[in-house]
């Protein structure tokens, strides 16, 4: 019978050791937390509300059920989003905007107060889409493709200073797509046809007028040589004409004496006496 007390004893001892250690553990474990590499957390006491210190990398204490941990993830992360919006001349334009940002450490206590974790998701596209439509408004449509650096920079420029007012840095904005309505896609289309039939007639015109000129100028050439030849013939009368014809002449004999196609028939009767004499 004492055995068996002494056995039951030692099993209690042992069960009220396990629990002691299992809820030491617990406690422990509810005491630590680990902040990964790029992220910073911030700390909720139940009294005294959020702690203005941001806790950094590595494994911390914290007073169990008296506070919680927060993780913010602080490495740059990129977002996209489009926006309709109006020219200066009352085009309609879409654009897509990409924006690399991260938040201010210093200031993750009060991001974390007046934002919560998804801060960015809550800022970025409504502030994105106002800095477009305020820039664009200040360009026709055509400009902003002639002046696109100049319109990525206005809109880089406003967009960080409207994310600073929320403790956001923008590492880089870039603007990946433009395009414009298919109606004034159309327009610009004939527009281009347009210019370029115009070009085609500029260059029919600019065509007949050279020719004009080179008519007139063949035309006073040969009423000067006509002029010359008639001066020529009223110094020297016919020999000239004479002259020329020699010449003509002698042109074609040598041009037919050098072509073996060409046979020479002799006038009159002599080619039939020859035939009769052979007889």
């Amino acid at each position: 019978m004492g055995s068996s007390q002494a056995a039951v004893s030692f099993l209690t001892n042992i069960a009220r050791a396990a629990f002691g250690l299992g809820a030491a553990a617990s406690v422990l474990n509810a005491s630590l937390y680990t902040v990964d590499g790029g992220e910073r957390a911030v700390l909720f006491d139940r009294f005294r509300g959020v702690i203005d210190d941001t806790v950094g990398e590595g494994t911390h204490f914290l007073i169990p059920w008296l506070q919680k941990p927060f993780i913010f993830d602080i490495r740059t992360r990129p977002h996209t989003f489009s926006s309709v919006s109006g020219t200066k001349d009352l085009q309609m334009v879409n654009l897509s905007l990409r924006v690399l940002s991260r938040p201010e450490i210093s200031r993750l206590p009060d991001i974390f107060k007046t934002l919560g974790l998804e801060y960015d998701e809550k800022v970025l596209p409504s502030i994105g889409n106002e800095v477009l439509k305020a820039v664009v408004a200040q360009f026709n449509a055509d400009q902003l493709l002639t002046e696109r650096p100049h319109v990525s920079a206005l809109v880089r420029e406003s967009l960080v200073r409207r994310a600073k007012d929320f403790n956001i840095v923008l590492d880089d904005v870039a603007i990946t797509h433009l395009s414009y309505s298919p109606e004034f896609s159309k327009a610009v289309e004939q527009k281009q046809v347009a210019q370029q039939e115009a070009e085609r007639s500029k260059f029919v015109v600019a065509k007949a007028e050279q020719e004009r000129r080179a008519a007139i100028i063949r035309a006073e050439g040969e009423s000067e040589s006509a002029k010359l030849i008639s001066d020529a013939t009223s110094a020297a009368g016919m020999g000239l004409i004479e002259l020329r014809r020699i010449e003509a002449s002698r042109e074609i004999a040598s041009t037919l004496a050098k072509s073996p196609n060409v046979a020479y028939l002799p006038g009159g009767q002599n080619m039939l006496l020859a035939l009769n004499s052979n007889r």
